[in-house]
């Protein structure tokens, strides 16, 4: 489904189809799933004018083809981290005009001057978190504290792997004791081959839908990302979330313009846009929804007390600590991206 809304809102961009008589001007998003309070879009288009054109996506490999490889005219995408230094390193990104995004001011410092955009010259932070395992306390009656369990045999047919290249195998580097930032081929090789050895157990490889399969208690054991798991808690409060002890990834989720957005118009809307979303009582609403970690620090003063002491949706100082932030591979992307697809196919 989320495909077909993807492929559809492609048509619309490359063809400027208008619909229906709307004048309007429009500006065309693209945004991970379950990721926005879509109430936010018209609210946005009641107070400028500009209608939203709104797809979504499920990985950061998927978003880039759209752009690269498909030519989608997206004026506002929120890639990843790694994939945002990508971007920029291929000259993929337009800069941002501060002076027209004046509510960048309420993100808060640990979430500027990162790594990938060094000096927010191409992107605003939009959400962060962890990466983990997300459990059934009644299927898993022993705590889980190590990513080893998902090569336990006792849950065999029961464990939902996350279907992204980075992220599975990055978990895998770091139980074997790597970086997931490693270009050395053969420890790459090394966690290629150790989830090789657990696909027998693993029932499916998935993105969102790891959500309603866990609510529905068809897994015992899923490897989600922070607010993912938050929804899953919240609907079948049997569950838990941990990140291991070898640790995780600290994953950032920033909003950016592409430079395929047409024209200087279609950017300074694009900034209008972004300035909507960076407003504390937008960035609120959107964070009560969607579950996930905000970076901006005047929705965050305005959340419940149970929500900022929750280590699940605001990491403490020790996940913090065990966390690691992905970069972009370069070249290594190709010996990354044969790895991946010979886990794939393993199980055929």
């Amino acid at each position: 489904m989320k495909k077909l809304i993807v492929l559809l809102a492609l048509c619309a961009v490359m063809l400027g189809v208008a619909g229906c008589g709307d004048s309007r001007e429009r500006i065309y998003v693209a945004n991970w799933g379950l990721f926005i309070y879509e109430p936010v879009l018209q609210m946005f288009e009641e107070e400028y004018g500009i209608r939203v054109v709104y797809s979504t996506y499920s990985t950061n490999d998927e978003l880039y083809a759209l752009i690269t490889h498909q030519g989608a005219e997206f004026d506002v995408v929120v890639p990843s981290d790694y994939t945002v230094e990508r971007m920029i390193n291929e000259g993929r990104l337009a800069p941002i005009n501060w002076d027209n995004v004046p509510n960048a001011q309420y993100i808060g410092d640990q979430f500027k001057n990162l790594a990938f955009d060094p000096t927010n010259r191409y992107s605003i932070p939009y959400k962060w978190g962890t990466f983990g395992i997300v459990y059934n306390t009644e299927k898993v009656d022993e705590p889980v504290t190590s990513w080893s369990i998902l090569w336990d045999e006792r849950f065999e047919g029961e464990i939902f792997m996350y279907n992204a290249s980075r992220d599975t195998i990055g978990l895998a580097q770091r139980l074997l004791g790597f970086s997931m930032n490693s270009r050395d081929i053969n420890e790459l090789h090394q966690a290629r081959d150790l989830l090789i050895q657990q696909r027998p157990l693993v029932r499916a490889f998935l993105a969102d839908e790891i959500i309603d399969n866990m609510i529905n208690g068809e897994g015992s054991l899923g490897t989600v990302y922070n607010g993912c798991a938050r929804w899953i808690i919240y609907y079948n409060p049997a569950h838990n979330f941990v990140v291991p002890a070898e640790g995780s990834q600290l994953w950032f989720n920033s909003m950016v313009i592409p430079r395929t957005s047409r024209n200087e118009e279609h950017q300074a809307n694009a900034e209008k846009f972004i300035n909507f979303m960076a407003r504390p009582d937008i960035a609120l609403l959107n964070t009560l929804y969607t579950r996930y970690s905000t970076s901006n620090i005047g929705a965050f003063e305005m959340l419940p007390a149970d929500w900022q002491n929750c280590p699940i949706y605001w990491p403490n100082d020790e996940i913090m600590r065990r966390g690691e932030v992905f970069v972009d591979l370069g070249d290594f992307r190709a010996e990354f991206h044969q790895a991946w697809t010979q886990v794939l196919v393993a199980g055929n």
